[in-house]
């Protein structure tokens, strides 16, 4: 349960519905329109940003994007300090419509502001760069998450970079299922493509199993460890 939960229901019904409203969007605002946290991670060969996903609306959708920052010193200072380092940092964005990043969206998303988050951004993280231009230089991955109640045998994960330094990100294909960011290193020419191994019901799979799955692609593999996982929104 996320700390936002966690403290609505704490709260009495009053204050809750009077919080609920006010966070709500404007009548005839897009169904996608929100403050879409994401996890940020990458280094010096590139930087991510992937939604935080959940299975309604706005946020039902997995999101993967390549960004960089607007401000040219901050961008190489920050991927400077993620650079082989699987430390959680989050984004907490201006809010915006989330459908601007689908494939042919009529008047796509570029840029948008953003707090830059050393931890979770809703669970004590520390505010590093706070109003920073986050612009958006390729959508990844834009998908819709299916809410029905269904079981999966294997856990896929779409590979995200191609350089040395890359990741490993779950698709998220059941529910209840879990949000999964392994970081790896391998060798340039190695192929990507997506890996399988075996769920273990909501348990994250770990290194040494990933690391067998890269292999057997034919991409040798180091798995430095999980940058984020968490399956507490995904019930």
């Amino acid at each position: 349960m996320t700390l936002r939960r966690r403290m609505l229901l704490a709260l009495p019904l009053w204050l809750t519905l009077t919080l609920t409203l006010a966070a709500a969007p404007a009548a005839g605002a897009p169904a996608s329109w929100g403050e879409h946290g994401m996890v940020l991670f990458g280094g010096m060969e590139g930087l991510y940003a992937a939604h935080l996903p959940m299975f309604h609306a706005p946020h039902d959708h997995q999101v993967v994007l390549q960004v960089r920052l607007a401000d040219a010193a901050l961008d190489a200072v920050l991927r400077r300090r993620l650079d082989g380092r699987t430390a959680l940092w989050t984004i907490a964005p201006e809010a915006f419509e989330l459908a601007r990043l689908a494939p042919g969206a009529g008047a796509p998303l570029r840029r948008f502001k953003a707090d830059l988050v050393r931890g979770h951004f809703e669970q004590g993280g520390k505010t590093e760069y706070a109003g920073a231009a986050v612009l958006v230089e390729r959508v990844l991955l834009y998908r819709r998450l299916d809410p029905a109640r269904r079981a999966s045998a294997t856990a896929t994960y779409s590979q995200i970079g191609a350089g040395r330094q890359r990741f490993l990100l779950k698709d998220i294909d059941s529910r209840p299922d879990f949000d999964h960011i392994v970081a790896f290193s391998t060798t340039a020419d190695a192929p990507g493509g997506p890996v399988s191994v075996a769920k273990q019901a909501l348990r994250q799979p770990d290194g040494p199993t990933l690391a067998a799955a890269l292999r057997a692609r034919g991409a040798p593999a180091r798995v430095r460890g999980t940058v984020y996982f968490s399956g507490d929104d995904l019930r």
